[in-house]
């Protein structure tokens, strides 16, 4: 894993940019296989290619967002704020203060660049997007700022993934 955190730490805007076009995109075509139970291409090529350039833009939020709060949270504690936090407590603190500040524009955004690439104006469901960020993403965001700074987008990435699989099956028990 060496050559992993050396090309995070040198690259650490080209390496979340590539981490998430691949997975992010990966959790969407898996969300729709759970919807509909096989295997297939769910959509054409250059949606897929516009796909992993939407991933590839939020993955660049997403990064300046990892390293701003968490500089957030620390700077909150060093001006006596917040208390002095455990590994656990300070995970939780970044995960809760990103995902509620910059979680609902991160959900606006994603479904706003969804829409566009779809070229539909959906805002369905929108509200339960940003109630993921309470069951979803502030439990897996503390466990990904739990570990060490080189590995946190990588979990991030993935995460994307689980949520398509969760979110896939989600939608197809609700069609049933």
């Amino acid at each position: 894993m060496n050559w992993y955190v050396d090309l995070v730490k040198e690259y650490p805007i080209y390496s979340a940019i590539i981490q998430f076009a691949l997975l992010g995109t990966l959790g969407d075509i898996f969300s729709k296989w759970m919807q509909s139970k096989v295997i297939f291409l769910p959509y054409k090529w250059h949606i897929i290619f516009f796909k992993m350039l939407e991933w590839a833009f939020l993955a660049i939020t997403i990064k300046y967002a990892f390293v701003g709060f968490q500089g957030f949270v620390d700077s909150l504690i060093s001006h006596n704020l917040v208390p002095e936090l455990g590994v656990f407590g300070r995970a939780f603190t970044v995960s809760v203060t990103m995902n509620l500040q910059f979680g609902l524009l991160l959900v606006i955004l994603h479904r706003f660049l969804d829409n566009l690439i779809a070229q539909q104006n959906n805002w369905k469901n929108i509200d339960k997007g940003m109630f993921s960020l309470v069951w979803f993403w502030i439990p897996a965001h503390t466990i990904t700022f739990m570990l060490d700074k080189p590995y946190q987008i990588g979990l991030a990435a993935v995460w994307s993934v689980v949520l398509g699989f969760i979110l896939g099956y989600y939608n197809r028990r609700n069609k049933a």
